[in-house]
């Protein structure tokens, strides 16, 4: 039995979690089967909100995931599995949903939120910039298996670093254990920004997206089209990064020289 998610706010529920299905007893049974990503999720029975909805489906924005501040050698394994199964499974699950219904139309548009970290390295964030780089390699390689559904537009948003409690959320290297680091959230794009450009790109039915000021955008373009220097700057990034992270302090102020970190 198919169901479809929908990840949105309510006005009229504090649900953090909106779930819409043509049979409510099938939705209800499967939101906590160990196999969903909202299994492994911090929400509770009270946070997610179940409605019973069918209809048709234009746009779906595929917009979770969970960050990750740790040392490989420092992470269990189980860490790297929640990352995947929130930030990768979950996302091309409810695609997985949609799209039937998108083609059955023969239009719609499937937005997805990756990351520049699917782009380039993240050193401290290995199990987060793995599971964007496999949203990066599954949508692109998507898009063309829809070459007969020209009106079925696929994008992908890469974000920078943008005003948000993403590390305050982030995984650490124990699946429990919360980030002790203050995020400084001065030299971040403001989230509204971020959204503005967002929306201006998927109106004109963008591929990729890439959002973030400089210096970090010019990093990802050096990643793309100058790579050994590239290399050369992520060793030297890397080694600020972990510094920052040991002294519990935002490792992403690494790529800005001296920013004093605020709370967010």
């Amino acid at each position: 039995m198919e169901f479809r998610l929908e990840c949105r706010a309510s006005r009229n529920s504090r649900a953090c979690l909106c779930l819409a299905c043509p049979r409510m007893d099938v939705l209800s049974q499967s939101k906590w089967c160990p196999s969903s990503s909202v299994y492994h999720s911090k929400l509770q029975e009270k946070d997610i909100l179940v409605l019973l909805l069918d209809l048709n489906i234009d746009i779906l924005i595929n917009n979770a995931g969970r960050s990750q501040r740790s040392l490989f050698l420092d992470t269990n394994l189980d860490v790297y599995e929640a990352i995947m199964h929130l930030n990768f499974l979950g996302t091309i699950s409810l695609t997985q949903c949609v799209l039937p219904y998108m083609i059955k139309q023969e239009k719609g548009q499937i937005v997805t939120v990756s990351s520049l970290a699917g782009l380039v390295g993240a050193p401290v964030s290995t199990g987060y910039a793995s599971s964007k780089h496999a949203l990066q390699g599954f949508f692109n390689s998507l898009r063309p298996e829809l070459a007969n559904y020209p009106e079925i537009i696929i994008s992908t948003v890469c974000p920078g670093l943008v005003h948000s409690n993403i590390v305050k959320n982030a995984f650490t290297e124990e699946i429990n254990k919360t980030v002790s680091e203050n995020s400084a959230q001065t030299y971040k794009m403001s989230t509204t920004r971020c959204v503005q450009l967002m929306l201006v790109g998927m109106a004109n039915e963008l591929k990729e997206m890439w959002i973030s000021g400089q210096p970090l955008l010019l990093y990802v373009y050096l990643w793309q089209y100058a790579p050994t220097l590239a290399w050369l700057i992520a060793n030297k990034m890397s080694v600020k990064r972990v510094k920052n992270l040991k002294s519990g302090l935002d490792a992403d102020v690494s790529y800005f020289g001296d920013v004093k970190n605020k709370a967010a």
